[in-house]
């Protein structure tokens, strides 16, 4: 019972260290081993958390691999096309069942013993079954399942069956996400690759970073540098008309460009010529002219950040998803992103604009990953535990949805993010 105490004052010893009034966060929360354990639990098991993209898993028998915070998940497709995310466990002894990232298979085999399972997680074969007649019946031994929901193809589980529905979660948040998927230029949206890495921090440094514009101007000057002049003055957006807003549950928007907000809007303006080359490359594939706008438009993605609370954000043109692995290290996934049917040099654009600025040997990933890792050095040094995400509260105002908003350069999405995982650290246990 201690040990149920102990782990308890832990959660809420790490909510007090949330300061959301003032705009401040104890530097503890980044480098405490047992406030990271708690974390898991608390938040990760406890809410929803995205897993993969419906195109990740397009026919019967495709799956993939992913965590919900260190826990292994199947994300798998039935021959009926249903969706299901599996425990990565073998209900005999223990070991995973899959360790290949994705791919389209019949059936989940246990290495260890041979235990074999559909792709529901039903258990469907095992060696000398007579060897358990009387001890069980094969259909109380599958493996188990979570609680999965999508909206827009994208795809959530959480072990907590008693929570709100996905859509409900999400809020304030599906307006942003249904804009954003408009950058499949009218072709449904699709993953095309992904590259990963892990750098030494906390995952809330990586959480905090996707709506800030803060640190654009310095972190990625060499990327504005590399970019033509009309482009560059595109990215100049500090002292622009672009906004923070806090969508509720944790979720927040960072809008840079409001002008391209709904890349549907204003298409019969002219294509500008730095976009010529993809224009004619799209008419050489036979596209209208009308088709043509829709798609140039589109492949330069839009012109905010979606952070959904805890781990994935929709970064302009990808998918970034974060996965804590311990107290000190994050595993940061980029996911590029095209259309599913898209004529060939829209999705060939998509991608070299992904390597420019995403890529492993891109302008922006090496940037910001040495200004996580420095966050994290830097938070074990001194005695002033405080870490300001107070930038912009004194300014504040309403949105058109009534959500709190701030200008661009605000923390008003770090401060959302903060509200919601403070309420989640200090939420009583049910024994």
């Amino acid at each position: 019972m201690s040990q149920l105490i102990d782990m308890k004052n832990i959660g809420l010893q790490a909510a007090d260290m949330v300061d959301v009034e003032k705009g401040r966060v104890k530097k503890e929360l980044y480098s405490n081993p047992e406030i990271f354990e708690e974390e898991l639990d608390r938040v990760f098991n406890n809410t929803w958390v995205f897993v993969g993209h419906e195109s990740e898993v397009p026919e019967a028998g495709s799956f993939k691999t992913a965590y919900i915070g260190r826990q292994p998940v199947i994300l798998s497709r039935d021959r009926k096309m249903n969706l299901h995310v599996l425990q990565n466990r073998c209900r005999h002894r223990g070991a995973t069942v899959c360790e290949a990232r994705k791919g389209k298979t019949k059936a989940f085999t246990c290495p260890y013993h041979g235990w074999g399972y559909g792709l529901d997680g039903s258990l469907r074969a095992l060696p000398k079954p007579e060897e358990y007649d009387g001890v069980f019946d094969k259909s109380e031994m599958p493996l188990e399942s979570l609680r999965v929901e999508s909206y827009q193809g994208m795809v959530f589980a959480t072990f907590n069956n008693d929570i709100e529905p996905l859509e409900e979660f999400l809020g304030g948040a599906k307006k942003w996400i249904d804009l954003f998927m408009k950058q499949g230029g009218g072709y449904p949206v699709k993953v095309l690759g992904e590259h990963r890495f892990n750098f030494p921090g906390n995952w809330k440094i990586q959480l905090e970073n996707t709506t800030d514009a803060y640190h654009f101007p310095i972190v990625h000057k060499s990327f504005v540098s590399s970019l033509d002049d009309a482009t560059a003055d595109i990215f100049d957006f500090l002292d622009g008309e672009g906004f923070v807003e806090d969508l509720g549950n944790g979720h927040s928007v960072m809008v840079m460009i409001p002008q391209l907000v709904d890349l549907e809007a204003d298409l019969e303006q002219p294509i500008p010529e730095r976009f010529s080359a993809l224009a004619q490359a799209l008419r050489d594939e036979g596209k209208s002219e009308d088709e043509v706008k829709k798609l140039v438009r589109a492949a330069h993605g839009t012109g905010f950040n979606l952070n959904l609370f805890p781990n994935v954000s929709c970064s302009m043109a990808f998918f970034r998803v974060l996965r804590p692995v311990s107290v000190g290290e994050t595993e940061i996934q980029h996911v590029a992103l095209g259309g599913d049917g898209a004529p060939d040099a829209f999705n060939h654009k998509r991608m070299r604009l992904h390597e420019h600025f995403q890529g492993p040997m891109g302008f922006g990933t090496p940037d910001d990953g040495e200004a996580w890792e420095r966050v994290q050095k830097g938070s074990m040094a001194g005695t002033d535990g405080w870490i300001l995400v107070n930038r912009g509260m004194s300014k504040l105002r309403t949105s058109e949805d009534g959500n709190p908003q701030g200008a661009v350069c605000s923390e008003t999405g770090m401060r959302g993010a903060y509200q919601q995982y403070k309420k989640m650290m200090a939420a009583a246990e049910e024994k």
